[in-house]
């Protein structure tokens, strides 16, 4: 399946766009939609439907770039907790101001930010001034709501939404986001609705979340690697039971957004004074499962993301993430489920069959999978970590060059080594993958061959690794900026990773 595809993205922009437009027809007023995942780098998605674009939701709103605005929400908790974005290992509050950045650069109008949950968080003040100095942002406050959940009479009053200040909005599309999960969306929407509904505004609320899809089966694999992606904070699919009693249809959901349900319905109805929405399927825009166009394809592109997120779980453990264990026990199972095995990952044993092959001491081996399906390995050695050596393999693998030829001579690598130790004092004398590609892009400015194999390195995209040890934190890094899906065992090897 390596290379297939099997999402027709100019489709899904198609569809997605015309079902926001018919939304806020339906409204005839302004839209509250609340998008869940990722703006940008959406990789999750773009793993399991191979053909995803993973700024797909960015280009949606372009398409509506002249009736969109967009609403930041940012929890006060997070903040005080530095909160990190796991697979950039960036702060949620770093990535909200990139996210910013990125979009206006677009000409997206992001003028406001919610900063939710507030409990007078030293951190969350600070933040407050930064956005509004470097930004330029208009930043509100909302402190927990009154009455929430139970209270729905208080809640929707003066003394519930009421007490949050009414955050000014212009277009007709009010697109409410955030750089992570249980930020304060929905309370944020809900909490415009109310102030909107005061003010004799016509508003409504919809949902654009990408996962789960919900006209795909209940275990089907793009939805079980939903749940594998989500263990960590327990996300469960769930039939929407509200759906089939009003409708009569199978729809899929989550365990959340059920749960939540008939608060947000009691809520809306006390807003508007009549029944708004009768399942939790109903609220989403979601054309993800028709924009699908070879199943198979999907199937194995979503059984290989479980696999990544068991090696994940067990990087997790390591690193001495207790809650991370019930995580891996949910992913365990979810591989149970679809009779997977570790080594359904293909890069996996040939990695650890080259590193049965090495006889050094502390060896690591990496394998990494082309696009073509050819496996290419390396490992560490005098010079360089094995995640340098085996991208070195593989852009040589990419050009055509021979084995033999050696892509930079030591002379090179040998004063970076130099410095390295006796100047900056590091630890390790190994070079790392960054310190390869730059070295390599230095040679290409007199090599030919160092040229051709610098300009395949983009196609290194979207390709799979696995390493036999955990690896080092620069390696990890840059592996993850050329967009290669890196896997390892949960085992400490002393060279790999020494301080670098």
């Amino acid at each position: 399946m390596i290379g297939k595809i099997g999402f027709d993205t100019k489709e899904y922009i198609k569809q997605q766009t015309a079902a926001i437009l018919q939304r806020i027809d339906l409204i005839g007023g302004k839209l509250y939609l609340e998008f869940g995942g990722k703006l940008f780098d959406d990789y999750h998605a773009g793993k399991v439907l191979p053909g995803f674009d993973i700024n797909v939701k960015t280009k949606i709103l372009l398409n509506l770039k002249d009736k969109a605005e967009i609403i930041f929400c940012i929890k006060a908790d997070d903040l005080e907790k530095n909160h990190m974005r796991a697979d950039f290992g960036i702060s949620y509050g770093s990535d909200l101001i990139r996210l910013v950045s990125n979009l206006r650069s677009l000409g997206l109008k992001c003028d406001n930010a919610v900063i939710t949950q507030f409990e007078d968080q030293p951190a969350a003040l600070t933040y407050k001034t930064k956005l509004e100095n470097t930004m330029g942002m208009t930043v509100y406050i909302h402190r927990k709501t009154k009455g929430y959940p139970t209270d729905v009479k208080t809640i929707v009053s003066e003394e519930g939404y009421g007490k949050n200040p009414y955050i000014v909005t212009t277009r007709p599309l009010v697109v409410v986001t955030a750089p992570g999960p249980n930020s304060g969306k929905l309370a944020t929407c809900l909490s415009q609705l109310y102030h909107e509904h005061v003010r004799g505004t016509d508003a409504g609320y919809a949902k654009f979340e990408t996962f789960p899809v919900w006209n795909l089966p209940l275990q089907h694999p793009v939805n079980l690697a939903y749940e594998a992606a989500t263990a960590d904070i327990g996300d469960i699919n769930m039939m929407d039971f509200y759906h089939k009693a009003a409708t009569g249809e199978d729809a899929v959901n989550y365990n959340r957004d059920l749960a939540v349900f008939p608060v947000v319905s009691s809520i809306l109805q006390n807003i508007y004074g009549k029944e708004i929405y009768r399942s939790p399927t109903e609220m989403g825009v979601n054309r993800v499962g028709f924009a699908i166009c070879d199943d198979a394809v999907v199937c194995e592109a979503a059984k290989q993301e479980i696999i990544r997120r068991y090696y994940r779980a067990l990087y997790d453990i390591k690193m001495g993430n207790e809650s991370a264990e019930k995580a891996l026990e949910k992913i365990e199972l979810l591989m149970s489920q679809l009779q997977l095995s570790p080594t359904d990952r293909p890069v996996v044993q040939p990695a650890l069959d080259r590193l049965a092959a090495c006889e050094e001491p502390n060896s690591t081996a990496i394998a990494l999978q082309l696009r073509d399906g050819t496996i290419v390995t390396g490992r560490n050695n005098k010079i360089m970590t094995a995640s340098a050596s085996v991208v070195l393999n593989a852009i040589k693998k990419l050009a055509n060059i021979p084995d033999d030829i050696k892509l930079i001579s030591e002379g090179i690598l040998k004063p970076i080594v130099e410095v390295k130790v006796n100047e900056l004092h590091y630890k390790s004398r190994l070079v790392n993958l960054k310190e390869v590609l730059l070295a390599l892009s230095i040679c290409a400015v007199t090599s030919d061959v160092a040229q051709k194999c610098c300009e395949q390195l983009c196609n290194l995209n979207f390709t799979d690794a696995h390493s036999t040890c955990l690896l080092r934190e620069a390696d990890e890094k840059a592996l993850r900026r050329l967009n290669i899906f890196v896997t390892s065992e949960p085992v400490y090897n002393e060279v790999e990773r020494s301080f670098d």
